[in-house]
């Protein structure tokens, strides 16, 4: 027989025990008094509590439009569309999960680095996405519009970084990702590269031992292993104007510092095949 711990006694009969006494001994107009004094506290303790509600939820509204008005509205109509996209991929299959939601706001606040305040803004975004009647291309038509390469180029390299967040995606959202791109008229050799990019990533971390760091380069170059120096420096060139800072800074801070460390690695990468064939 399984053993069951018992449950710990409840107040209803102590408060009844108290009720009798307090009749026995004062009266029904000391009960009365009692239950006054009952109702009167649990009001107020309600109301105690939906004011706090209340004021909780004011100061987040003042916290998100005091941030909203310090940034541009080319800042806060791409994070804005992002957001609602992210979300509609997220709810292709039907259901948008608690572990979805968290890899969403885990993606923001160590990703993109945001503070309180932005996070309090994503949250509402998020929020107000889930019960979006927009469609998905309907989302995606009015970004390939409003922005220019850079920022398309942008939105699908952290559509795949936040794909690739909790382990590989599935094929299902692979395809969604390549029809994002196609839609957003990305071209076929960018979409393989950030595919062959963060492929490489989570390849890495399953296993240690069996891919290298030049796979890595090649991977972050968009070419394959038989490219020459000549098809080195050409990549170079093309993701080095696409991801320059200064073409994404009227985004907002944490898409210049998403551009600077993409950066970083393109240079990283063409430093490398520069020693390798210089010493070849």
């Amino acid at each position: 027989m399984e053993y069951k711990s018992s449950n710990q006694p409840g107040c209803g009969g102590c408060l009844l025990i108290a009720a009798v006494l307090i009749l026995l001994t004062g009266g029904f107009p000391a009960l009365f008094h009692l239950l006054d004094f009952l109702l009167l506290a649990g009001l107020f303790g309600f109301l105690v509590i939906v004011g706090g509600f209340w004021a909780f939820s004011y100061y987040v509204k003042s916290r998100i439009s005091k941030y909203e008005a310090s940034q541009t509205e080319t800042h806060n109509r791409f994070v804005y569309l992002m957001v609602h996209i992210l979300v509609k991929i997220a709810q292709a299959d039907g259901h948008f999960t608690k572990a979805e939601l968290q890899t969403m706001l885990n993606f923001f606040q160590h990703n993109l680095r945001y503070n309180q305040d932005q996070m309090y803004w994503v949250k509402q975004m998020i929020k107000d996405a889930r019960h979006s009647e927009h469609e998905l291309n309907d989302l995606l038509g009015e970004f390939r519009t409003s922005f220019a390469y850079e920022p398309r180029l942008l939105l699908l390299e952290l559509i795949y970084q936040i794909l690739y967040t909790s382990g590989p995606p599935s094929d299902e959202e692979l395809r969604l990702a390549r029809n994002v791109a196609s839609f957003l008229q990305i071209t076929a050799y960018d979409q393989r590269a950030l595919e062959a990019k963060y492929m490489y990533r989570g390849r890495s971390q399953a296993s240690a031992s069996g891919v290298t760091s030049e796979e890595g380069y090649y991977a972050t170059l968009g070419l394959d292993k038989s490219a020459d120096m000549a098809a080195v420096k050409k990549a170079y060139r093309t993701l080095s104007m696409q991801y320059h800072p200064d073409k994404v800074g009227h985004l907002g801070e944490e898409f210049q510092r998403v551009a600077e460390e993409k950066m970083k690695e393109i240079n990283s990468a063409y430093d490398y095949f520069k020693k390798k064939y210089n010493n070849g």
